[in-house]
């Protein structure tokens, strides 16, 4: 098991960028697949953004892809989602995610995901 803490997020402009953190504890971090799934108020939880056990393969959202970023520090127990350009839409609850299957299928449509964080605020600003 994983435990999940994700940190970074906040009150931003439009235009702008944040950083967010996701911070792992349990099990070595580099047997899980990563992901960002985010959740606006009255909808459901989408994909983001997954990311391989050592980081060569990355997916994105059409929404994000270009202006959002994911890594990891397998070192460091790190998932990070850097993003740029930020709009309104952007605003949501951010949860990071682990998969001991595949990072593909942390997408859509399987969403296969064993492990949630607690989710972290992006609040973007017109």
């Amino acid at each position: 098991q994983v435990q999940l803490v994700e940190s970074g997020g906040g009150l931003v402009q439009a235009g702008g960028s944040l950083r967010l953190s996701c911070a792992a504890s349990g099990r070595t971090f580099s047997m899980y697949h990563m992901g960002w799934f985010r959740q606006a108020p009255g909808k459901e939880r989408e994909f983001v953004a997954a990311i391989t056990r050592f980081g060569v393969i990355t997916y994105y959202a059409d929404s994000v892809k270009g202006r959002f970023t994911i890594s990891r520090d397998n070192a460091k127990g790190t998932l990070y989602l850097q993003m740029n350009s930020l709009k309104p839409e952007d605003t949501a609850v951010y949860y990071c995610a682990a998969s001991s299957r595949t990072a593909q299928s942390m997408g859509p449509p399987r969403y296969e995901v064993d492990f949630w964080g607690q989710g972290t605020q992006v609040t973007v600003s017109s």
